[in-house]
């Protein structure tokens, strides 16, 4: 058998991540060398850098090197970017590593690892959130950047808090989010995944993306303060629509079973668990005619009328902790006289 030449297997698995102005990559060491034989010496690793999209001799930077000592173990070189590569629009930039035996030889390069270079993003500014009815509105200074917004949002409410049981209950929410906001020409956003009765932190950083071969690559800028919202509903429902009320008259002995109907649209919102109705005549006070207790259903059926009496109606919607809406348009219906 002719010696083995030595050369180390070629990293298959690089990987590199950039933060700020530096990039870190890590591999995992081979155990073997090309004949399958176990590495016995100190291997050098050779990184280098290239904008280029397909790599030819004199065109990857060198960017440094280090002597790996522990065969299978993972491995870590960080790069400190150049000037040229730290400033500009966000471009791909790609990495390899090149495994070298102790007489500089190598079976190739790894596969390549790729980050934005280019200056980042600018950081959000001014940036604060605000409970809605629909979700929390997160709002930041409209300077004219163009980059997408990315919100880091933390669950500070205690689990045992959030963790409910049963058929109905809604799935464990992930501590950690990150929510991308590509339309911030409005400088806001609502995030309406917010749930009521939790804690968040919420924090922002600008992020350049490009799309390479199908990946997609992030530039992020500067991390924001953390706002902390308490998303507690205090918000009363929507105001019920499209009521009508309709006489209906008794004659004779049925005299008594003069009445007016009542019927609306009901409320799509989730915890609403009832309405009231309201009756006035002429310019007097409102006077709640159904009862303490929430009329179930969209409708009501109002006995204690006059004939030849008009009367002015509203309803009012209520939900599980109590809060009532705005009073509904007016419906109003005059009994016939007997």
């Amino acid at each position: 058998m002719p010696p083995s030449l030595n050369l180390p297997e070629p990293v298959t698995d690089l990987a590199a991540v950039r933060a700020g102005g530096t990039v870190t990559l890590t591999w995992t060491m081979p155990r073997r060398n090309t004949d399958k034989l176990l590495l016995t010496q100190d291997v050098t690793a050779q990184v280098c850098r290239t904008e280029a999209k397909v790599v030819m001799a004199g065109l990857c930077v060198d960017a440094g090197a280090a002597v790996m000592e522990k065969p299978g173990a993972q491995a870590t070189f960080t790069d400190v970017l150049p000037a040229a590569e730290a400033t500009g629009d966000a471009r791909p930039l790609r990495y390899f590593v090149e495994l070298k035996n102790a007489r500089g030889r190598s079976a190739g390069l790894s596969n390549p690892a790729m980050v934005l270079a280019g200056a980042p993003p600018g950081p959000v500014t001014g940036f604060t959130a605000e409970v809605r009815k629909a979700g929390v509105v997160v709002q930041w200074a409209a300077d004219g950047e163009a980059a997408p917004v990315r919100l880091l949002r933390t669950l500070l409410t205690p689990p045992a808090k959030t963790e409910k049981k049963g058929l109905m209950a809604a799935p464990a929410e992930p501590v950690e989010q990150r929510l991308l906001i590509e339309d911030v020409s409005k400088g806001s956003a609502l995030d309406k995944t917010a749930r009521f009765g939790e804690t968040y932190s919420y924090r922002a950083q600008r992020v350049a993306v490009v799309t390479v071969d199908g990946l997609t690559l992030e530039l992020p800028g500067a991390v924001s303060a953390a706002v902390t919202v308490d998303v507690e509903d205090v918000f009363p429902p929507a105001v019920p629509a499209g009521l009508v009320a309709v006489a209906t008259v008794g004659a004779g002995e049925t005299a008594a079973q003069t009445s007016i109907d009542l019927s609306w649209q009901p409320d799509a919102e989730a915890d609403v668990t009832g309405y009231a109705v309201y009756r006035r005549e002429g310019d007097g006070a409102w006077t709640r005619v159904s009862g303490a207790a929430p009329v179930v259903g969209p409708a009501f059926h109002d006995t204690d009328v006059q004939a030849g009496h008009s009367y002015a109606y509203a309803v009012t919607a209520i939900d599980a902790k109590g809060h009532e809406s705005a009073r509904s348009a007016e419906a109003t219906e005059t009994v016939p006289a007997q």
